[in-house]
């Protein structure tokens, strides 16, 4: 059933010279981004604010989320030169902080691990102040994958959720909400100090006790910064929302975040996991 998006929901369009300019930045270099990929509606903010968050390894994923709308087809062979044509595209752009994500690539025997960190390399070798967060796929669990992440040493790590326990299999068929867990708490294990970060989105059926749950364990797994949002149906492909939340409910979940230990939650409709990732950043080391 279709439903009528409120109004707490919708944005302006957003476009001015920044985000003009960030746009042809972008399609001369050929980049993908998750703004435009995966049709984020804060895309016009972010990059009135010089920033966006790049996408590697192509524009086709090896999974079929229901919740995503890149691509759910072969993958593209992996572009050797993306890391300095990302580095000289931040540098471009006047970044001080950088976001990379990925589709999934569950056909690499190292899931794309050493392309993260290739793409680290490349840009804190331009810019050695550079603070940079990675968003990854699972990996399928392979922990020598995360390790070959972290050697490069990105500032926050971030994997996401998603959906609660119960979701999983509707939401994320090919994904394991034990495993991410796992996953995250491997990080923390291996490098204390990093900041660890996770998302999940509101409004696909879960029950606020689940939502509790999920907040529990991700403290749980030493999780410091969590975001969550409103999940806006991309297309008429994906999964339909089961409901919108009110801001008032979305404090409610913040607000229980913190009680249950969560340093930093990040929550509210329209955020997304790289929403304003580097404000989160600055305040977090402040809350540290």
């Amino acid at each position: 059933m279709n439903r009528r998006l409120p109004h707490w929901l919708k944005k302006d369009i957003i476009n001015t010279e920044k985000t003009r300019l960030v746009r042809k930045i972008l399609r001369n270099s050929g980049l993908n981004t998750v703004c435009d990929n995966a049709r984020c509606p804060n895309k016009g903010e972010c990059y009135a604010n010089n920033t966006a968050t790049f996408m590697i390894l192509g524009k086709n994923c090896t999974r079929n989320c229901g919740f995503c709308s890149v691509n759910s087809l072969p993958p593209e062979p992996v572009n050797p030169e993306e890391p300095q044509l990302i580095a000289q595209a931040v540098q471009e752009l006047g970044l001080d902080y950088a976001v990379i994500t990925s589709v999934t690539r569950d056909d690499l025997k190292d899931g794309g691990a050493g392309h993260f960190a290739d793409t680290i390399r490349a840009i804190k070798h331009l810019n050695p102040d550079m603070k940079i967060e990675v968003l990854t796929p699972d990996f399928q669990g392979d922990k020598n994958a995360v390790d070959i992440v972290l050697e490069a040493e990105p500032d926050v790590f971030n994997h996401n959720m998603e959906t609660v326990k119960r979701l999983y299999s509707k939401v994320r068929p090919r994904a394991n909400y034990e495993r991410s867990l796992e996953f995250l708490r491997y990080i923390k294990t291996q490098n204390p100090e990093i900041f660890t970060k996770s998302g999940f989105m509101a409004g696909l059926g879960e029950t606020f006790e689940e939502i509790q749950e999920l907040l529990i364990d991700l403290n749980n797994a030493g999780c410091d910064i969590v975001t969550a949002g409103q999940y806006i149906q991309p297309s008429k492909a994906n999964l339909e929302v089961k409901n919108y939340l009110t801001p008032q409910e979305f404090q409610s979940i913040e607000d229980k975040a913190k009680k249950i230990g969560i340093k930093y939650p990040i929550v509210s409709p329209l955020v997304r996991s790289s929403y304003k990732a580097r404000e989160i950043f600055a305040d977090s080391n402040q809350v540290f």
